[in-house]
């Protein structure tokens, strides 16, 4: 009997690594997928339960920080290939607290990369996937677009963890000759984001008449990207990409903060029947953080020319799912609603 692909996805329940496993354990039954978390305040294995009972899907709770546990899970289950979704990822924390986030996105991509080195038994499966970030490339002017060729100027503990991580991942394939690829996507949004993230804090905001907090004047310009569709990328790129390549993975759809949120605004009154301009006046402006980028764009030819991949979601039509995903998951949001995290955002926001 052929054994099946084995992939381990590390971070699988958190958020774009529970959408991305929902998607592809049902698609793909010729293969095993082991979901390695640890379970941080930003993991859910409620995002999973539409597949925790299918027979190749396998739930492993250990901390890529944690080189004996990840061994446990090679012994066990000999994967073939990582899809490594694994990280610490809000900026705020990283200001506030960044040594775990270099623990984290640099010494657990260490171990994983280690353990893949030596333990992963050569395939025409062997494979290494990297998710990674645009904010490593810093910060764009009014003009011009992140490529793959762009020199890495990272602002943040973040997004320097992410770099560092970002060169690790190269470094193995050039010195140990691994099969790697590397995405670097902007910004995600979508079902089972925790509520830190722009996105859900608003929209949750907005339905309980909470201030609608926004850095300085809301000018810092992101590119959306709706979570399926990044997630399709990865498939796409783990399957086809040219190993040891990078390709950017963007939206196409640049926004400054303050037009998300109002768009946000009204999508949330045109779901509810809420009050547009009572839901305005929570618009609450507070202090910038630290080294705030001003503006990211994601240049996505390469995959596109290479692989054929485009967003399926335009930003309108993907704000609409996202909106109502939330509205009809309130079991989920509570969920996630730790004390931890409220008192965090309490602490956070308090005094800006």
């Amino acid at each position: 009997m052929v054994k099946p692909q084995t992939i381990v996805a590390t971070g699988g329940a958190g958020f774009i690594g529970s959408n991305w496993l929902n998607l592809m354990v049902p698609r793909h039954p010729e293969c095993e997928f082991i979901n390695v978390d640890c379970l941080t305040y930003a993991g859910n294995l409620e995002s999973l339960e539409a597949i925790s009972g299918l027979p190749n899907y396998h739930f492993e709770r250990a901390d890529i920080r944690d080189r004996v546990a990840l061994t446990k899970v090679w012994k066990q289950y000999q994967p073939d290939s990582v899809v490594h979704f694994a990280a610490e990822s809000h900026v705020d924390r990283s200001i506030s607290g960044p040594t775990e986030f270099v623990e984290t996105n640099v010494m657990g991509t260490l171990n994983l990369l280690e353990l893949f080195r030596t333990e992963t038994a050569e395939s025409n499966r062997y494979r290494f996937h990297h998710i990674s970030t645009d904010e490593v490339y810093g910060s764009l002017g009014e003009t011009g677009m992140f490529t793959e060729e762009t020199r890495y100027d990272p602002s943040s503990a973040y997004s320097a963890s992410k770099a560092a991580s970002d060169h690790l991942v190269r470094a193995y394939s050039r010195t140990y000759g691994l099969p790697v690829t590397i995405t670097n996507c902007s910004n995600n949004y979508g079902p089972r984001q925790f509520p830190e993230k722009l996105m859900p804090l608003m929209i949750l905001n907005a339905l309980e008449g909470k201030p609608l907090p926004i850095y300085g004047k809301g000018e810092n310009i992101r590119d959306w990207l709706y979570v399926e569709d990044h997630c399709e990328a990865i498939w796409l790129v783990f399957e086809k990409g040219a190993s040891g390549e990078t390709y950017n993975i963007g939206g196409n759809a640049e926004r400054k903060n303050i037009d998300i949120v109002h768009a946000i605004i009204g999508a949330v009154a045109e779901a509810t029947g809420m009050d547009n301009s009572k839901i305005e006046g929570q618009i609450t402006y507070v202090k910038d953080r630290p080294g705030h980028d001003f503006r990211y764009a994601i240049d996505a030819s390469k995959v596109r020319a290479e692989l054929g991949w485009e967003p399926t979601e335009s930003f309108e039509s993907g704000l609409a799912k996202t909106v109502k995903w939330y509205l009809e998951n309130p079991k989920w949001v509570d969920s996630v609603r730790s004390g931890e995290y409220r008192q965090w955002i309490d602490q956070n926001y308090a005094q800006r």
